[in-house]
């Protein structure tokens, strides 16, 4: 299994994948509460985005609307730890197979009567919003009041509940990107991989030698879907509270798209170098203003849409294909 993942990487390209992650495995151990945070959220924007690249960087449909899917894991697995005291891990259950079946119940009404491109993404934005209104309006989550998790001060870290200290939340979600990258990489070198590259590629194409592309978009959009909903249990239990306006609003979801922009669609590093360079430089931007006095509504959101004409004009790939060629990490021949 492991041969079979590292298969067609150079040695430089391994050499560096070691260092980026002894980096990250020891940052925490250097890094202040504040440079913590910043890489609490480089990782679940890093995490989320190689969820959303498996449905557009894979298999080529264009979602817009992915916060349904954060939102749905988050109050699932809240409103469950909230009302019977049920663990979040146990919360997961119950979240992936709701957005599972949200995911393919969406993908079902577009891939069934033939609605892609941009109408698809129109849909997806669609169901996010019918959730957006829905759950401001559900007594069960709280509505618009909001869902607030208990929080108490904690001596040691409790894995199990997901109450405890920032770092605790830093390693779950390392794995979680690590195991996002492993999992996209085997997909990805799998029949279903290559099937999904030749409907990205050319869905007619793919159709007519004899693809089901009806089932292997399902399979995209479902994964997608149930990989996005844990990134939302992860939300719940480290901000400890939900609102339906915060969460499900349109732009969570160009949060979370803006990243495999960035980095390079349909690329492994894509999604985690876009996060680095988005958050990270958005968070210094954030704090640069802040020390010199300087508050500048919307700041952020400028700075996002800066980066992304940058991309568009200079590397329209994305930032890692050309990061990629500089450094020479080209593949071994097999």
């Amino acid at each position: 299994m492991l041969a079979r993942l590292i298969e067609g990487l150079s040695g430089r390209a391994l050499f560096l994948l070691a260092v980026l992650l002894a980096a990250l495995v020891a940052a925490p151990f250097f890094a202040s509460d504040y440079l913590l945070t910043v890489l609490i959220l480089i990782l679940y924007f890093a995490y989320v985005g190689q969820a959303w690249n498996i449905m557009m960087g894979f298999a080529g449909q264009l979602s817009l609307g992915h916060a349904l899917y954060v939102g749905l894991g988050a109050y699932t697995a809240a409103a469950l730890y909230v009302h019977y005291g049920i663990g979040p891990w146990i919360g997961l259950l119950v979240a992936i197979p709701i957005a599972g079946l949200a995911g393919a119940f969406i993908g079902y009404l577009a891939f069934r009567f033939k609605v892609g491109g941009v109408y698809f993404a129109i849909l997806t934005i669609a169901f996010a919003e019918f959730a957006r209104v829905g759950f401001d309006h559900l007594a069960f989550t709280k509505g618009s009041s909001g869902l607030f998790l208990p929080v108490a001060q904690y001596t040691k870290n409790d894995l199990w509940h997901l109450r405890g200290q920032p770092v605790m939340f830093y390693y779950v979600l390392l794995v979680a990107a690590v195991a996002a990258f492993i999992g996209c990489r085997a997909l990805l070198q799998s029949r279903i991989g290559y099937f999904w590259l030749a409907i990205r590629e050319d869905e007619e194409a793919a159709r007519s030698a004899g693809i089901d592309t009806f089932r292997y978009k399902m399979i995209a959009v479902v994964i997608s879907a149930a990989m996005t909903s844990f990134a939302g249990v992860i939300y719940a239990f480290y901000y400890n509270n939900l609102f339906p306006e915060q969460v499900f609003h349109i732009s969570r979801s160009i949060e979370i798209i803006l990243g495999p922009i960035v980095g390079g669609v349909g690329t492994l590093f894509g999604p985690i170098l876009g996060a680095f360079i988005l958050t990270g430089l958005a968070e210094t931007l954030t704090e640069g203003l802040h020390a010199i006095g300087i508050d500048i509504p919307g700041a952020k959101q400028v700075f996002y849409g800066i980066c992304l004409l940058f991309v568009i004009m200079a590397v329209p790939d994305g930032v890692w294909p050309w990061v990629k060629r500089r450094l020479g990490l080209t593949e071994r021949a097999p």
